[in-house]
């Protein structure tokens, strides 16, 4: 699914996912970089974001893969 990965602000990740029209916090991260690894949403949802060079510019939209998480 694509998802839009943005920073505001203050610092604070978030990931939109425009077909849910679903917008929350990164709570978590499985790798520092956050590439590459797992994420973990507000909502729940972990999603697997692809691998990506350390410093990519945001937002960016990547194509994730929603690994748990509760029913649409």
């Amino acid at each position: 699914m694509k998802v839009m990965i943005r920073k505001d602000s203050k610092g604070a990740l978030s990931a939109y996912v425009p077909k849910k029209d679903l917008e929350e916090p990164i709570i978590s991260m499985v790798q520092p970089g956050m590439w590459g690894g797992l994420v973990t949403l507000g909502n729940g949802w972990q999603l697997d974001l692809p691998a990506m060079p350390e410093g990519t510019s945001l937002p960016i939209t990547v194509e994730a893969r929603r690994i748990a998480g509760d029913a649409d």
